[in-house]
């Protein structure tokens, strides 16, 4: 059961004798509740999540120990306390600010972005694994569960998807910790770019967050040859074509994110917008002529 914030900041036993303690909600999560919580002078974020959220392959246990892994190191912010058995996160409140989209991709930031992606993939490996693949299908069987209905062209999507993850094996990675939600909400800048929600963190291909960086930025071609020049050193035909095929089927975990969602959540939004929006973007995608090309120099 959920948790009221009072209840919450009451099995924080830190806070058991504040004298000074206010709570107020925080905007901008979709999935979950966050509240600044001020006690005797200093500040924290303190996160409820939204119901059923296993559903969107969330495991707390994991996003608790990864939080833990990123604030260590100043990438994210600093773990206070861990509300258990639930998994709630008690987290620093960091004063920065949130870079907009048309910030983050000027050419000094994507530097800094790709240096900071780069040390979250040099993190301790987790048990935890995470592809765009199976979320696609796993997140399928779900919102099939829940009876949300699909776009007339959702077969020929999985059909392309098959075929790119088939071409994307031919030249296997080596799994890294990854972040996989690098959307611009998860950013902020205090003089160092700090990373937040590690919620769908696992082991994974590392070119996944730079697609997935990329396409919630709305990068063009010249952003993504500084990305990946930034991060690898190099531009490759075969790391171009990842790249560019990753970005597309980052468009489609973020459609499917939205058709779980449709069933399970209980939040104002229009899940169906952003749903059909993300499909629309997806078969864009897989229609452009470059898809083919693509799909041949990934191998090589």
């Amino acid at each position: 059961m959920t948790l009221t914030i009072e209840e919450a900041i009451a099995r924080v036993p830190q806070w058991a004798n504040a004298t000074d303690l206010k709570s107020s909600p925080l905007t901008g999560g979709i999935t979950n509740e966050n509240f600044r919580i001020e006690v005797n002078g200093d500040v924290f974020v303190l996160r409820i999540p939204g119901a059923d959220t296993e559903l969107l392959g969330i495991v707390r246990a994991t996003e608790c120990a990864v939080s833990q892994l990123a604030g260590d190191i100043g990438i994210g912010p600093e773990v206070f306390f861990v509300i258990e058995p639930e998994g709630y996160l008690v987290t620093s409140f960091i004063e920065g600010k949130l870079p907009p989209p048309v910030e983050l991709g000027q050419h000094e930031n994507i530097r800094r972005v790709a240096e900071t992606v780069r040390r979250v993939h040099k993190m301790d490996s987790i048990p935890e694994t995470f592809s765009p693949f199976r979320v696609v299908e796993d997140s399928a069987e779900i919102a099939r569960r829940f009876n949300v209905g699909f776009p007339n062209n959702f077969d020929w999507l999985i059909e392309q998807m098959n075929i790119a993850e088939v071409a994307l094996l031919q030249s296997p990675f080596t799994p890294q910790l990854c972040h996989n939600d690098l959307l611009n909400a998860n950013f902020l800048d205090d003089g160092a770019i700090r990373i937040l929600d590690w919620e769908y963190a696992g082991m994974g291909d590392p070119v996944f967050d730079l697609a997935n960086f990329s396409v919630h930025h709305e990068f063009n071609d010249e952003q993504d040859r500084w990305l990946l020049e930034s991060y690898f050193g190099e531009v490759t035909s075969d790391k171009w074509a990842r790249l560019k095929i990753l970005k597309i089927i980052s468009d489609f975990r973020e459609a499917m994110w939205a058709m779980v969602q449709i069933g399970i959540s209980k939040l104002d939004f229009d899940f169906r917008d952003y749903a059909n929006t993300y499909f629309a973007r997806t078969e864009k995608g897989m229609k452009r002529e470059s898809w083919q090309k693509w799909l041949e120099d990934v191998i090589h």
